[in-house]
């Protein structure tokens, strides 16, 4: 029996007995919540060609990737973080990387064996997240990484190793998402996950060989199944690319198929504003940061900017007190500093504490205007809400954004490189 024991009762999440947050005064409507943060590249490790991760001022090593992450919970913890996603075949550096030439499968061809040292770590930050009272939401699946399973079978074979690996581990601050947004097209190769009907079944293998964890399966950003959802213990959502007011109504539809079931978005791009949303429904909300998280070697600590902003938001919004950020800290220009550069490109958003009251953001480089971004997360050359097009910035440059609110107030934040 673990520290952490996690426990559902209707839509309510419970830890050891105790409704989530219920000791922090002031939580109201947020009790029963599990805030979260996709730290998908946990146990993440590249058999093709690990050193191309070496980079950000760092030698990429997959015990010390996880050794970081480990280091980095207890400050989440204080700021309201209660769940963690974590990925056996990781996710997407999607800014950097194709991502079918990388070979983090740790089921083998066949689907019969786990990797022990993916094993080992996962193991460690589940016993970590345990000792400190958080959840570890383990995703089986990655569309990208089952590519190299040969047939369903060893799909199936895949899903009982992991399911069987948390069942001897006899871990009690577990839930399962079996599959990464199983409905998108990029499943198509593998219909068995693809299939809302045989996606049900893989689900109940899942919580058979597990010894009856919970389960849940996402579908992609904004989309849903009903045969799913009725065959989920929790119902997982993912929130990529939506609009706030796309976002609420998406959370409306899904909660009236729910019923009386516990609604957790566990991957929603960097758009903090939703924390309002979530509370507004009584759902869990999943903050994704896929540039310092999602780029190998991952930096999990609260880096300033994004994650920090989130985090205060998270906290806030669960009654932890955290003092007012003087005006012109409240915002922060991301993505020109040194550790998030690489092969001559960068990334760079206005990251806000409150972004849903800007009207919009202009970008200029040495004074020359060059984009102007209306929507969160205020990406320079945004694609979606969790992808943009990367830029150079050469040694020298300036670079500036003109932020202009709601209230007519306009703040610069400049930084030279």
């Amino acid at each position: 029996m673990g520290k952490t024991c996690l426990d559902v009762r209707g839509v309510n999440f419970y830890i050891n007995g105790r409704i989530v947050y219920d000791e922090i005064t002031g939580a109201g409507n947020s009790k029963g919540l599990l805030m979260n943060s996709r730290f998908i590249q946990g146990v993440f490790d590249d058999k093709n060609d690990s050193s191309r991760f070496n980079r950000f001022g760092k030698i990429f090593d997959p015990n010390k990737n996880t050794d970081d992450l480990i280091a980095a919970l207890p400050e989440w913890y204080k700021h309201g973080l209660r769940a963690i996603t974590v990925g056996f075949q990781g996710g997407w550096p999607v800014f950097t990387v194709d991502v079918k030439t990388i070979d983090n499968n740790p089921f083998g061809k066949d689907g019969l064996k786990l990797d022990e040292a993916y094993a080992e770590r996962m193991d460690r930050i589940i016993r970590a997240a345990d000792s400190l009272g958080i959840v570890v939401i383990v995703n089986f699946l990655y569309w990208s990484q089952t590519l190299r399973l040969k047939d369903e079978k060893s799909i199936v074979k895949a899903t009982r190793r992991a399911a069987n690996f948390l069942k001897n581990g006899a871990y009690t601050n577990v839930f399962i998402d079996l599959a990464n947004e199983h409905d998108i097209s990029s499943w198509e190769p593998h219909p068995l996950i693809n299939s809302s009907e045989s996606v049900q079944l893989l689900m109940e293998i899942a919580r058979k060989e597990s010894g009856g964890m919970l389960v849940g399966t996402s579908g992609g950003g904004g989309t849903f199944s009903p045969e799913v959802i009725d065959s989920s213990d929790i119902v997982l959502v993912h929130g990529n690319g939506l609009t706030r007011g796309e976002y609420f109504d998406f959370i409306c539809k899904v909660k009236k198929l729910s019923g009386n079931k516990p609604v957790i978005c566990n991957e929603d791009s960097p758009c903090i504003s939703r924390i309002e949303i979530a509370k507004a429904t009584h759902t869990s909300w999943g903050h994704y940061d896929n540039f310092t998280k999602q780029e190998p070697p991952c930096d999990w600590s609260i880096t300033p900017g994004q994650d920090f902003y989130f985090a205060r938001r998270m906290a806030k919004s669960v009654g932890i007190e955290v003092l007012e950020l003087p005006f012109e800290d409240q915002f922060y220009l991301q993505g020109l500093e040194a550790t998030t550069e690489t092969n001559g490109e960068r990334w760079i958003h206005l990251a806000a504490e409150h972004p849903e009251r800007i009207d919009h953001v202009n970008f200029y480089q040495n004074g020359n205007y060059i984009y102007t971004s209306y929507d969160e997360p205020f990406f320079l050359f945004g694609e979606t809400t969790w992808i943009q097009k990367g830029c150079v910035a050469s040694k020298g440059d300036e670079w500036s954004a003109e932020t202009v609110l709601t209230d007519g107030k306009t703040i610069v934040k400049a930084v030279k490189l």
